[in-house]
Protein backbone atom coordinates (compact mmCIF):
# COMPACT_ATOMS: atom_id res chain seq x y z
CA UNK A 1 0.00 0.00 0.00
CA UNK A 2 1.17 3.67 -1.07
CA UNK A 3 1.07 5.56 1.70
CA UNK A 4 1.87 8.74 0.15
CA UNK A 5 0.90 8.89 -3.67
CA UNK A 6 1.72 11.90 -5.18
CA UNK A 7 -0.30 11.78 -9.43
CA UNK A 8 0.38 14.58 -11.79
CA UNK A 9 1.84 17.64 -9.50
CA UNK A 10 2.25 20.81 -11.01
CA UNK A 11 3.55 23.73 -9.67
CA UNK A 12 3.75 27.26 -11.49
CA UNK A 13 4.99 31.12 -9.92
CA UNK A 14 4.23 33.46 -12.64
CA UNK A 15 5.74 32.60 -15.77
CA UNK A 16 8.46 29.85 -14.24
CA UNK A 17 7.54 26.10 -13.71
CA UNK A 18 8.71 24.67 -10.67
CA UNK A 19 7.45 21.03 -11.33
CA UNK A 20 5.71 19.55 -13.98
CA UNK A 21 3.49 16.67 -13.75
CA UNK A 22 5.48 14.95 -10.61
CA UNK A 23 4.23 11.18 -10.20
CA UNK A 24 5.84 10.03 -6.92
CA UNK A 25 4.30 7.40 -4.65
CA UNK A 26 6.29 5.97 -1.48
CA UNK A 27 4.80 2.74 -0.01
CA UNK A 28 4.10 2.37 3.95
CA UNK A 29 7.32 2.23 6.18
CA UNK A 30 9.32 2.50 3.34
CA UNK A 31 12.27 5.10 3.42
CA UNK A 32 12.37 7.40 0.07
CA UNK A 33 15.57 9.60 -0.69
CA UNK A 34 14.67 12.16 -3.14
CA UNK A 35 17.86 14.00 -4.93
CA UNK A 36 18.60 16.33 -7.15
CA UNK A 37 20.61 19.33 -8.18
CA UNK A 38 20.42 22.70 -6.30
CA UNK A 39 17.28 24.56 -7.76
CA UNK A 40 15.32 21.02 -9.14
CA UNK A 41 12.35 21.45 -7.49
CA UNK A 42 13.15 19.57 -4.71
CA UNK A 43 11.80 21.59 -1.47
CA UNK A 44 9.01 22.98 -3.31
CA UNK A 45 7.83 18.94 -4.11
CA UNK A 46 8.15 18.75 0.09
CA UNK A 47 5.89 22.17 -0.02
CA UNK A 48 3.46 20.57 -1.66
CA UNK A 49 3.22 17.36 0.54
CA UNK A 50 2.91 19.44 3.98
CA UNK A 51 0.33 21.94 2.46
CA UNK A 52 2.86 25.17 2.25
CA UNK A 53 2.12 24.90 -1.47
CA UNK A 54 -1.06 24.38 -3.25
CA UNK A 55 -0.18 22.53 -6.55
CA UNK A 56 -1.70 24.19 -10.36
CA UNK A 57 -2.98 21.01 -10.94
CA UNK A 58 -2.29 17.38 -9.47
CA UNK A 59 -3.14 15.66 -6.02
CA UNK A 60 -1.59 14.09 -3.00
CA UNK A 61 -2.87 11.57 -1.01
CA UNK A 62 -1.80 10.25 2.69
CA UNK A 63 -3.22 6.46 3.27
CA UNK A 64 -5.21 7.52 0.16
CA UNK A 65 -7.09 10.11 1.48
CA UNK A 66 -6.96 12.84 -1.18
CA UNK A 67 -5.02 15.62 1.07
CA UNK A 68 -3.97 18.28 -1.77
CA UNK A 69 -4.30 21.48 -1.05
CA UNK A 70 -5.25 21.31 3.00
CA UNK A 71 -3.28 24.21 5.49
CA UNK A 72 -0.35 23.01 6.77
CA UNK A 73 -1.91 22.57 9.96
CA UNK A 74 -4.98 19.84 8.76
CA UNK A 75 -2.09 18.10 6.86
CA UNK A 76 0.18 17.88 10.26
CA UNK A 77 -3.13 16.59 11.72
CA UNK A 78 -3.48 13.89 9.59
CA UNK A 79 -0.22 12.37 10.01
CA UNK A 80 2.87 14.21 8.30
CA UNK A 81 5.77 15.83 10.12
CA UNK A 82 8.62 18.09 9.27
CA UNK A 83 12.08 18.71 9.50
CA UNK A 84 14.11 21.93 7.99
CA UNK A 85 16.99 22.30 6.20
CA UNK A 86 16.92 26.07 8.75
CA UNK A 87 16.05 24.36 12.17
CA UNK A 88 13.18 25.86 13.87
CA UNK A 89 13.51 25.13 17.66
CA UNK A 90 12.81 27.38 20.45
CA UNK A 91 16.14 28.04 21.77
CA UNK A 92 14.81 29.31 25.01
CA UNK A 93 13.59 26.38 25.75
CA UNK A 94 14.44 23.09 27.03
CA UNK A 95 14.80 20.39 25.00
CA UNK A 96 12.76 18.34 27.04
CA UNK A 97 9.89 21.47 27.19
CA UNK A 98 10.33 21.93 22.87
CA UNK A 99 9.60 18.04 22.70
CA UNK A 100 6.20 18.71 24.96
CA UNK A 101 5.28 21.08 22.60
CA UNK A 102 5.29 18.78 19.60
CA UNK A 103 3.31 16.22 21.66
CA UNK A 104 -0.59 16.61 20.61
CA UNK A 105 -2.10 16.04 24.08
CA UNK A 106 0.29 19.30 25.36
CA UNK A 107 -1.48 21.19 22.59
CA UNK A 108 -4.92 19.91 23.84
CA UNK A 109 -4.18 21.92 26.79
CA UNK A 110 -3.46 25.54 25.65
CA UNK A 111 0.58 25.54 24.81
CA UNK A 112 1.29 26.41 28.61
CA UNK A 113 4.64 24.59 29.66
CA UNK A 114 4.14 25.00 33.34
CA UNK A 115 0.48 24.31 33.30
CA UNK A 116 0.71 21.14 31.24
CA UNK A 117 3.60 19.87 32.88
CA UNK A 118 2.18 20.39 36.74
CA UNK A 119 -1.25 18.65 35.42
CA UNK A 120 -0.03 15.66 33.77
CA UNK A 121 3.48 14.12 34.70
CA UNK A 122 2.69 11.68 31.61
CA UNK A 123 3.48 14.64 29.17
CA UNK A 124 6.85 15.50 30.84
CA UNK A 125 7.36 11.36 30.70
CA UNK A 126 6.49 11.51 26.98
CA UNK A 127 8.65 14.03 26.32
CA UNK A 128 11.90 12.62 28.18
CA UNK A 129 11.02 9.17 26.25
CA UNK A 130 10.77 10.76 22.44
CA UNK A 131 14.49 12.63 23.45
CA UNK A 132 15.66 8.80 24.84
CA UNK A 133 14.77 7.67 21.28
CA UNK A 134 17.18 10.17 19.05
CA UNK A 135 19.74 9.79 22.02
CA UNK A 136 19.18 12.46 23.73
CA UNK A 137 18.59 11.04 27.07
CA UNK A 138 21.02 12.76 29.35
CA UNK A 139 20.19 16.54 28.08
CA UNK A 140 16.00 17.38 28.49
CA UNK A 141 17.24 20.30 30.55
CA UNK A 142 19.95 21.72 28.30
CA UNK A 143 18.35 24.77 26.56
CA UNK A 144 18.20 24.32 22.68
CA UNK A 145 20.39 26.86 21.79
CA UNK A 146 23.09 25.61 24.28
CA UNK A 147 23.05 21.82 22.78
CA UNK A 148 25.83 20.91 19.84
CA UNK A 149 24.31 21.45 16.32
CA UNK A 150 24.45 17.79 15.83
CA UNK A 151 22.35 17.68 18.99
CA UNK A 152 20.05 20.05 17.89
CA UNK A 153 19.66 18.29 14.54
CA UNK A 154 18.57 15.40 16.65
CA UNK A 155 16.27 17.45 18.81
CA UNK A 156 14.62 18.85 15.49
CA UNK A 157 13.33 15.36 14.61
CA UNK A 158 12.48 14.03 18.38
CA UNK A 159 9.83 17.35 18.05
CA UNK A 160 8.57 16.08 14.64
CA UNK A 161 8.36 12.17 16.05
CA UNK A 162 6.94 13.88 19.14
CA UNK A 163 3.93 14.51 16.82
CA UNK A 164 3.21 10.79 16.30
CA UNK A 165 3.03 11.18 12.58
CA UNK A 166 2.92 8.08 9.94
CA UNK A 167 5.65 10.48 7.80
CA UNK A 168 8.33 11.57 8.51
CA UNK A 169 9.61 14.46 5.96
CA UNK A 170 13.64 15.30 6.14
CA UNK A 171 14.63 18.50 4.65
CA UNK A 172 18.46 18.31 4.53
CA UNK A 173 19.30 15.95 7.93
CA UNK A 174 22.71 16.15 7.17
CA UNK A 175 23.09 19.69 6.25
CA UNK A 176 25.93 21.66 8.57
CA UNK A 177 26.71 18.12 10.04
CA UNK A 178 30.44 16.89 10.41
CA UNK A 179 31.64 13.26 9.95
CA UNK A 180 30.79 12.22 13.43
CA UNK A 181 26.70 13.95 13.07
CA UNK A 182 26.10 12.00 10.18
CA UNK A 183 27.31 8.74 11.56
CA UNK A 184 25.06 9.58 14.46
CA UNK A 185 21.96 10.87 12.60
CA UNK A 186 22.20 7.81 10.14
CA UNK A 187 22.06 4.98 13.29
CA UNK A 188 19.12 7.14 14.03
CA UNK A 189 17.73 6.67 10.81
CA UNK A 190 18.28 3.66 10.16
CA UNK A 191 16.47 2.63 13.96
CA UNK A 192 13.48 4.64 12.52
CA UNK A 193 13.01 2.97 9.26
CA UNK A 194 9.64 0.63 8.67
CA UNK A 195 8.45 1.89 12.42
CA UNK A 196 7.20 4.98 9.77
CA UNK A 197 7.57 6.28 6.56
CA UNK A 198 10.18 8.33 5.83
CA UNK A 199 10.85 10.81 2.89
CA UNK A 200 14.23 12.96 2.50
CA UNK A 201 15.63 15.39 0.27
CA UNK A 202 19.56 15.21 1.24
CA UNK A 203 22.50 16.02 -0.98
CA UNK A 204 24.71 13.43 0.85
CA UNK A 205 24.46 10.82 -1.59
CA UNK A 206 26.73 8.40 0.87
CA UNK A 207 23.90 8.56 3.87
CA UNK A 208 21.22 8.72 1.09
CA UNK A 209 22.62 5.38 -1.13
CA UNK A 210 23.45 3.50 2.47
CA UNK A 211 19.58 3.84 3.84
CA UNK A 212 16.81 4.53 1.41
CA UNK A 213 15.16 1.69 0.19
CA UNK A 214 14.05 3.79 -3.33
CA UNK A 215 15.36 6.94 -4.55
CA UNK A 216 13.69 9.46 -6.97
CA UNK A 217 15.67 11.78 -9.07
CA UNK A 218 14.20 15.35 -9.56
CA UNK A 219 16.11 17.37 -12.49
CA UNK A 220 14.34 20.82 -13.75
CA UNK A 221 11.20 20.06 -11.77
CA UNK A 222 10.30 16.75 -13.28
CA UNK A 223 11.31 13.26 -11.77
CA UNK A 224 14.04 11.82 -14.23
CA UNK A 225 15.02 8.67 -12.48
CA UNK A 226 13.50 6.68 -9.51
CA UNK A 227 14.80 3.40 -8.33
CA UNK A 228 16.87 1.25 -5.72
CA UNK A 229 19.84 2.64 -4.94
CA UNK A 230 21.58 -0.20 -6.98
CA UNK A 231 19.30 0.22 -9.88
CA UNK A 232 19.93 4.28 -9.95
CA UNK A 233 24.06 3.09 -9.75
CA UNK A 234 23.40 1.81 -13.29
CA UNK A 235 21.12 4.62 -14.67
CA UNK A 236 22.58 5.94 -17.50
CA UNK A 237 21.25 9.34 -16.81
CA UNK A 238 22.47 9.42 -13.07
CA UNK A 239 25.88 8.06 -14.76
CA UNK A 240 26.31 11.09 -16.60
CA UNK A 241 25.27 13.49 -14.94
CA UNK A 242 26.80 15.25 -11.76
CA UNK A 243 25.07 12.90 -9.38
CA UNK A 244 26.83 10.25 -11.05
CA UNK A 245 29.84 10.44 -8.78
CA UNK A 246 28.02 9.84 -5.84
CA UNK A 247 26.54 6.57 -6.93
Amino acid sequence: MSMIEAAGVHVRFGDRVVLESVDLAVGEGEFHGVMGPNGAGKTTFFNVLTGRVKPSRGSIRLGGEDVTGLSPHRIAAKGIARSFQIMTLFDEFSARDNVMMGLPAFRARGLDIARAAAGDRRLTDQATETLSGVGLADKGDIRAKDLSYGDRRALEIAVALAQAPRVLCLDEPTSGLGSDGVQRLAALVARLKGKLTIVAIEHDMEFLFSLADRISVIHWGQVVARGTPHELQQNEWVRRSNLGKFA
